[in-house]
């Protein structure tokens, strides 16, 4: 016979490492310590490896994603059943969990392969994806891409 022992409940925000860059989790672990890390501003998991994003400047990063969200919001607005987002946190796979500059979905009833999850967060394939890589081309170029790719997200524009 195998006796259950119960498991002791984890007090948030002790005993859990902090959040770096680097640290290799699933995404389980990295919504935790994420949720458990209010001052961290942005942090992506990216094939299973945390990028926590440092702060952005006006040039050349804050001024053209301000144009682009212009642009794929008017978009948004005059095309039925389109919807448009600034950094949503995706949860793509078990390895990844970007929060990309823009996104377009379309609404499921119409084809879209994006859903909305029980505590808001977005889950499957945006049909756009824009980044722009000031200062992480390297990753939005490289193992980003690969995983946007591997998922099938149709578009997806990094501007440099």
């Amino acid at each position: 016979m195998t006796t259950h022992i119960p498991r002791q409940p984890r007090p948030k925000n002790q005993e859990l490492p902090p959040l770096e860059s680097g640290d290799r989790l699933t995404r389980f672990e990295f919504e935790r310590r994420y949720a458990a890390a209010p001052h961290i501003k942005k942090a992506e998991l990216i094939e299973g490896i945390v990028y926590v994003a440092s702060p952005l400047r006006f040039t050349p990063h804050a001024e053209p994603h301000s144009r682009l969200v212009t642009w794929l919001g008017t978009y948004a607005a005059f095309t039925p059943r389109t919807l448009s987002g600034i950094e949503p946190t995706i949860r793509l796979d078990i390895d990844n969990e970007p929060q990309p500059d823009i996104i377009l979905i379309l609404d499921e009833a119409v084809g879209g392969k994006a859903r909305l999850t029980e505590d808001g967060y977005l889950e499957g394939v945006p049909e756009l994806v824009v980044e722009i890589a000031a200062s992480s081309a390297a990753i939005d170029t490289g193992s980003k891409k690969q995983a946007y790719r591997r998922n099938q997200i149709f578009e997806y524009i990094v501007l440099q």
